[in-house]
């Protein structure tokens, strides 16, 4: 693959802004400036290309898999319409390569996002025949009981569904926190469910995705690349 299609593909633009970038000496490999846009790399040496435009470090990788630890008050979407955009957080080579949020958040929820311009792996994790757990924190206005768990449990009927939904799992980790574990990924599902147990969510926190937990290292509004061991985790649930 020659450099022009490097950078092309990794989102630095269209094929004449990439061919200007490399002739104007901007992108490096192994730290050795890069002028010809037309110059080989082997195929075989992609998986562990890395190289750098305008002195930031970029492996090569030919779908983007993200994870990003949300902060509150960001829209998942492109175009958002009351708060900032996620989108705004990534840098810019994501956002022209077409990364998607793999579903969504709230504005005011946080924790664990992840994003990728693979639409199979897109689609896998947003089916609701895929039926992927999904772990929330949820923190209660009122007292958690035995009562509300047993109701998360056993299922509660919200507004404008068929029949009662149930939680995989609802513990009490204080008096106020909440972790409850769900299938599905309704409208507002969490708060929901917790309103129809008969308390309110004040605050909410996703940390898992299938086998795959936020890491405790990333802050807020921080984002990286899924590793293998952690997209293994993630597809083996």
């Amino acid at each position: 693959m020659d450099l022009e299609s490097v950078l092309f593909t990794q989102g630095f633009g269209s094929r004449r802004q990439c061919r200007a970038l490399i002739a104007e000496g901007r992108m490096a490999i192994d730290g050795v400036a890069c002028d010809d846009p037309d110059a080989d790399v082997a195929t075989d040496r992609l998986d562990t290309l890395t190289f750098s435009v305008d002195g930031t470090r970029w492996p090569y990788r030919e779908r983007a898999y993200l994870l990003l630890n949300k902060p509150a008050g960001y829209e998942c979407s492109r175009d958002p319409q009351h708060h900032q955009s996620v989108f705004g957080l990534l840098p810019a080579p994501f956002i022209t390569r077409g990364v998607q949020c793999v579903g969504r958040l709230d504005q005011d929820t946080t924790g664990l996002l992840l994003l990728s311009d693979d639409g199979q792996f897109v689609h896998a994790f947003t089916s609701p025949k895929r039926k992927v757990p999904k772990t929330y924190v949820a923190t209660t206005r009122h007292p958690l009981d035995d009562a509300q768990l047993a109701a998360l449990r056993g299922g509660v009927l919200l507004h404008g569904e068929a029949k009662p939904i149930q939680a995989v799992e609802a513990r009490a980790r204080d008096s106020h926190v909440l972790e409850l574990t769900v299938l599905e990924g309704k409208y507002h599902q969490v708060k929901r469910m917790v309103a129809a147990a008969g308390n309110r969510v004040e605050a909410l926190h996703r940390e898992r995705i299938g086998g795959l937990m936020l890491p405790a290292a990333l802050v807020e509004g921080a984002w990286q690349w899924l590793d293998d061991a952690q997209l293994a985790a993630l597809r083996g649930g």
